[in-house]
């Protein structure tokens, strides 16, 4: 959901902006509510059309860019966030990234650093790494610290941008009936994605097959959130309870089928519309009744007082959620952030899985028991029988397979998980000493 860019872009590396399979630049950042005079997109087909022709690029797989949120934590006053204009004060005067990541803010002060694409997953670490030390010296001289952690344990879910399009979500979500898990994704959330090549056109099927059926026992792997606002569920992941919570429509995982590209199709024109932009001002206003795209483009109902344009749809796609979702390139969404001393291991593991040939497909075949077992997995994590089973043969398979680089931390995190625990394990035993604040702190300091 990022919005406000801090630093200098990531390189592109030779390619056009106006391709996705290579910028990798975030969710939302390139989506900016600016007016344009275009055509309207005419009919249904062609919204599929241009859905389909921009879902996934035919590409060698082997490239990673990583996404890394953050909860932002003055380290002077921790139980109270950071307010909008000091935190834009501070920003504001960053410096470009050594390793080209952006910096960019989340509604509810969350920052995210956003890798340039990188030729393997050992540099996209390294980058990420490196970058993340340059930040937070950074903040440090403003006494301000990143806790890296799937949702904030201690502060009350507030939003703090004022930026026309999450008032808008707000109340989108508010309609839909889910206002509070709205909220809560929006300002109190945070996410370790990996974004990774498509592959070439013909692996399509069984390469997004696979990454589906892996996408629970990711969800295992990476619990790293057993509190939100000073409460506990007993979910292990509370981040993915709160993405359950919204409307599935829009945040639920696509089929697992033949054709993802068509699949993507499907699921953005039967999604409803969450905001239209202002013909006139450009700022977002919010529906507040269930159209989906495809109501609106058909012309049976008409948003904003006209017809959608490819720029509204390219916004609408924006706005969908899918714990894998089709950019051109493939997007990792269903990791919880987890402490610095546990991401680089995560994310070999996970790459490992995905681009692996070998480690791949032993993956499959280890998760096929628990393809689809999303709720479960955000719940019960390690505690499920077949979850487990799943999780400690997929660690095992990535420490035989993962890059030289990266294999004492793939090492300590598999032992980890054989151990029966999880980065949310330590914060869980860690909260029951010194509470949900000190645990925010201690995790800004570290």
């Amino acid at each position: 959901m990022r919005t406000v860019d801090l630093a200098a872009p990531a390189p592109t590396r030779g390619r056009s902006s106006e391709r996705p399979v290579r910028t990798w630049r975030g969710r939302m950042s390139a989506q900016r509510m600016t007016v344009v005079a275009e055509p309207a997109i005419g009919s249904v087909a062609a919204a599929r059309a241009h859905i389909v022709s921009h879902a996934l690029a035919p590409s060698p797989v082997g490239q990673v860019g990583l996404e890394l949120e953050f909860h932002l934590v003055d380290l002077s006053r921790s139980a109270q966030r950071v307010s909008w204009p000091a935190l834009n004060g501070v920003l504001a005067t960053l410096p470009s990234m050594p390793g080209g990541s952006r910096v960019t803010v989340e509604p509810g002060g969350q920052l995210e650093l956003s890798t340039p694409p990188m030729p393997d997953v050992a540099s996209a670490v390294a980058v990420l790494r490196r970058d993340r030390g340059a930040l937070s010296d950074r903040l440090a001289r403003a006494r301000l610290g990143l806790a890296c952690l799937g949702t904030d344990p201690s502060r009350q879910v507030r939003r703090l941008s004022p930026e026309s399009r999450y008032a808008a979500m707000e109340r989108h979500f508010d309609a839909a009936g889910c206002g509070d898990a709205g909220r809560s994704m929006m300002c109190a959330t945070a996410a370790l994605q990996v974004n990774v090549d498509a592959g070439p056109r013909e692996g399509w099927p069984d390469r997004v097959s696979r990454i589906h059926r892996l996408g629970p026992v990711l969800v295992v792997l990476s619990g790293c959130s057993p509190l939100l606002a000073g409460h506990a569920s007993g979910w292990r992941s509370m981040r993915q309870q709160v993405w359950g919570g919204i409307d599935q429509s829009r945040c639920g995982p696509l089929l697992d089928g033949e054709h993802p590209e068509d699949e993507w199709a499907a699921y953005a024109l039967s999604a409803p519309v969450m905001l239209v932009r202002d013909s006139v001002t450009a700022d977002a206003v919010p529906i507040t009744e269930r159209v989906p795209f495809a109501t609106w483009v058909s012309g049976t109902q008409r948003l904003g007082g006209r017809a959608p344009t490819s720029a509204d749809l390219d916004y609408h796609l924006s706005t969908l959620f899918p714990p894998v979702r089709p950019r051109g390139f493939l997007e990792i969404r269903c990791l919880d952030a987890v402490p610095d001393r546990w991401w680089p291991g995560l994310v070999a593991l996970a790459v490992t899985l995905i681009d692996d040939e070998v480690a791949a497909d032993r993956a499959a075949e280890a998760c096929e028991p628990v393809a689809g077992a999303w709720t479960s997995a955000a719940r019960d994590g390690l505690d499920d029988p077949r979850l487990a089973l799943a999780a400690r043969r997929c660690v095992e398979i990535a420490a035989g397979r993962c890059p030289p680089e990266l294999r004492s931390e793939v090492a300590a995190y598999a032992e980890m998980v054989t151990r029966g625990r999880t980065p949310g394990d330590e914060i869980r035993e860690r909260t029951a000493e010194v509470g949900p604040l000190g645990v925010l702190e201690e995790e800004a300091r570290a």
